[in-house]
C-alpha cells in the first residue's frame, strides 16, 4: 500500500459533522477496483495512497475480496474507527470483468460498514468530475492535474479520484448543503 500524507492541514475548510453508531471520526474516501485509491482524513490531515488487490496465480476468487476486507479493518483500527465512507459510485463499466470486480468490492464494502455501523454513501462519477474541475466528463488526467493544483500529489488517477471524493464530502458535507 501506498500512502502520502498532503502537504497543508486541511483545517480551513468547515468540519464534517457525521451521524454514525461507530465511535470513530475518520472520513474515508475510496475508488474502488483492483488498485483502489483512497484519501482519508485523520485529525485535520489528510492522508491517500492506493492499495492494489490484485490475485495470485493460486488464489481462489474471493481471495482479493478477502484481502480488501481486513484492509478496510485495518484502516480502521490504525485510524481509530471510521465515522464513514464514501465511494466512487460507478454505473457504467467498459468491460464484463471491470463490472463484476467493482461488484465484488462494492458488495465486500456495504456489507463490512453494515457490519462496523459505518455510514456510507456513493458519489457519482460525473459529481465528482464536476466537483474537481468544473466538467462532468473531464478526463483522468484533468482529475488529476486539478488535485495537484490544489496540493496534492497523487501517485495515480486512482488516488487522484480518491482525494477528489474526500474533498467533496468534506466541502458538501457529504451532499448536504
Amino acid at each position: 500500500m501506498n500512502m502520502h500524507p498532503s502537504p497543508i492541514p486541511v483545517a480551513d475548510l468547515s468540519p464534517v459533522h457525521v451521524a454514525s453508531a461507530c465511535a470513530g471520526s475518520t472520513i474515508l474516501a475510496l475508488d474502488l477496483g483492483t488498485t483502489t485509491g483512497w484519501a482519508s482524513l485523520v485529525n485535520g490531515i489528510v492522508h491517500s495512497g492506493t492499495a492494489t488487490f490484485r490475485t495470485g496465480r493460486y488464489d481462489g476468487g474471493g481471495m482479493r475480496y478477502l484481502r480488501f476486507q481486513h484492509w478496510l479493518e485495518q484502516l480502521a483500527d490504525d485510524s481509530g474507527g471510521l465515522a464513514s465512507i464514501y465511494f466512487e459510485e460507478v454505473r457504467r463499466h467498459i468491460g464484463t470483468d471491470a463490472a463484476h470486480l467493482y461488484g465484488g468490492f462494492l458488495a465486500t464494502l456495504t456489507a463490512w460498514c453494515e457490519r462496523r455501523g459505518v455510514a456510507y454513501q456513493g458519489v457519482p462519477v460525473g459529481t465528482i468530475k464536476r466537483f474537481a474541475t468544473g466538467k462532468g466528463n473531464a478526463g483522468k488526467e484533468a482529475v488529476l492535474a486539478a488535485m495537484r493544483e490544489r496540493g496534492f500529489q497523487p501517485a495515480d488517477d486512482n488516488e487522484a479520484d480518491a482525494i477528489a471524493i474526500l474533498l467533496w464530502a468534506m466541502e458538501t458535507r457529504g451532499g448536504v448543503l
